[in-house]
């Protein structure tokens, strides 16, 4: 969850800072307030989203992989955005790239802006179907782990046989492309041991005028090293120990002087390209080693291509085993999911009815054989594809599904960030998509920007933006909740009835969820 927000200085924003909770968070407040300003100086302080403010920084509950960044976990994660003249993005008070940062918030912060099919792709919908299912067959998971295992070694069986018999066929292209991928880690010259170092000389460089400025202050104690010795000679005791310590610290502040020069001209944007560099090739092969071992696996290849010998009865043998095992494995997974997908979708209907929509479509066709098996799930309403849905559905479609996969979730989801979700809808089916909301907030932590009354009440924690000189926002009391409320209801001129209906409904809404 992100735990703390401060902005400083961008548009009408001169300085603001909030603290949030787990749950529903809701902003409100007039048209042009600044409640999108907001929104997304949060997503860009966390490098989803670029913005011209001085300081965007959150604080965040969100682990991070130190192996992969360089970076070390605090027990509260801060990521910072700082534009003085260029951008700069730091972690823990430590430089970092923007892709990096943008790499690890969206682990953890989903954006659903309008159209994002993310939730509706065929791994998703797949994902979601074996997850109901694991709810009632504990060995669900394990036949879809073994399945995804089987076919990966089917797989890299069929592409070695193929690769055999195109390589007999093909041997200048099969030279040429062992020559770009050496040409390609000979570019980067990569040496075991060098990402560690670089990320020692990156820590030295953010505290190097810090040791410097400390050396040069504890040099003061030099000026007095006579003294001490005559102190010693008159008290006729040797002064060799301090003779000793004295020159042992001189050499100390000499040597770290020394290494601090030989950094002068290092550019810590040097280092962090390069850092940047090798973690792309740690990425794309596992560490330094083994880019270093697929360079050495490549070379001989370029050496062996001259004589090719294959046997290819063994492999062909082991194809057919394996694709044997396979079928019987995918078998085994559809039957579970066409009859699990009746179910999901008779769930999934009874949230799009609660949400006010037409009955959902979802149905299971075959389709070659991948990791998943062979079902590909179909998802529409009632025939409409998903390109042809108002955003209103689309958007209450995706909660619905985003609420069914809250019921296979055992820990928290994480940060949902939404864009005036229920912009355009009648009272009934804002309200609809709020209890949805609040259902969802169970497991993950949402912020929502509101303009009905009936999302705004559900908020567990509400905010509002308002413009004075400035924007600015605060966090409101139940009273002030009200007073908001009404104001959504009736505008500026707020009546008593509106009043009324906004304490009602407010007092509903808390009654409901503190059962």
């Amino acid at each position: 969850m992100i735990e703390r927000f401060y902005l400083k200085e961008f548009l009408s924003f001169k300085e603001a800072e909030l603290e949030f909770k787990p749950g529903l968070i809701v902003f409100t407040g007039p048209s042009g307030s600044g409640k999108s300003i907001l929104m997304r100086s949060i997503l860009a302080s966390v490098g989803l989203d670029s913005v011209d403010a001085s300081v965007c920084e959150s604080s965040v509950a969100w682990q991070i992989d130190e192996e992969k960044y360089g970076i070390d976990n605090e027990n509260t994660n801060i990521f910072r955005h700082v534009k003085k003249e260029k951008t700069s993005y730091f972690i823990n008070n430590q430089r970092a790239s923007k892709s990096s940062m943008e790499s690890i918030s969206s682990g953890y912060l989903r954006h659903l802006s309008l159209k994002d099919y993310t939730d509706f792709d065929a791994v998703s919908l797949i994902g979601l179907l074996d997850e109901r299912i694991s709810l009632t067959d504990d060995q669900h998971h394990a036949s879809v782990k073994k399945h995804k295992e089987v076919f990966l070694k089917y797989k890299s069986f069929t592409d070695e046989l193929k690769s055999i018999e195109d390589q007999e066929k093909k041997l200048v292209e099969l030279k040429e492309f062992a020559t770009y991928e050496i040409a390609k880690i000979d570019a980067i010259k990569p040496t075991v041991g060098e990402d560690e170092e670089l990320n020692i000389i990156k820590k030295q460089l953010s505290k190097k005028e810090k040791i410097e400025e400390a050396i040069h202050a504890a040099e003061d104690i030099f000026r007095f090293e006579n003294h001490v010795s005559n102190a010693l000679s008159l008290l006729d005791t040797q002064s060799s120990f301090f003779d000793d310590a004295m020159n042992e610290l001189r050499g100390v502040f000499e040597n770290s002087l020394e290494k601090l020069e030989m950094l002068e001209e290092t550019s810590i944007e040097t280092v962090l390209d390069r850092i940047e560099l090798l973690s792309e090739l740690k990425r794309r092969y596992g560490s330094i080693q083994e880019a270093l071992d697929y360079r050495e696996q490549k070379a001989l290849e370029l050496e062996s291509y001259q004589n090719i010998e294959y046997s290819k009865s063994k492999l062909v043998q082991q194809i057919a085993k394996l694709e044997f095992e396979l079928t019987s494995l995918a078998q085994e997974l559809s039957q579970k999911r066409q009859h699990e997908i009746e179910i999901t979708r008779d769930k999934l209907n009874d949230y799009l009815s609660m949400l006010y929509l037409r009955s959902a479509t979802l149905s299971i066709e075959k389709m070659e054989h991948t990791s998943l098996g062979i079902d590909r799930v179909m998802l529409g309403l009632e025939g409409t594809k998903l390109e042809k849905l108002s955003s209103g559905e689309f958007n209450r479609l995706r909660l619905a599904l985003l609420a069914l996969k809250v019921e296979c979730m055992n820990e928290q989801g994480g940060v949902l960030m939404l864009d005036e979700i229920d912009a355009n809808l009648s009272g009934e089916e804002s309200m609809s998509v709020a209890k949805v909301l609040r259902h969802l907030s169970t497991k993950y932590q949402i912020f929502v920007i509101s303009h009905q009354p009936q999302l705004t009440s559900m908020g567990e924690q509400h905010f509002l933006i308002y413009k004075e000189d400035e924007s600015r926002v605060r966090e409101l009391s139940d009273e002030e909740r009200i007073d908001e409320i009404a104001r959504i209801i009736s505008g500026d001129g707020v009546s008593n009835e509106a009043k009324g209906f906004a304490k009602e409904l407010y007092e509903r809404v808390r009654t409901e969820y503190t059962k």
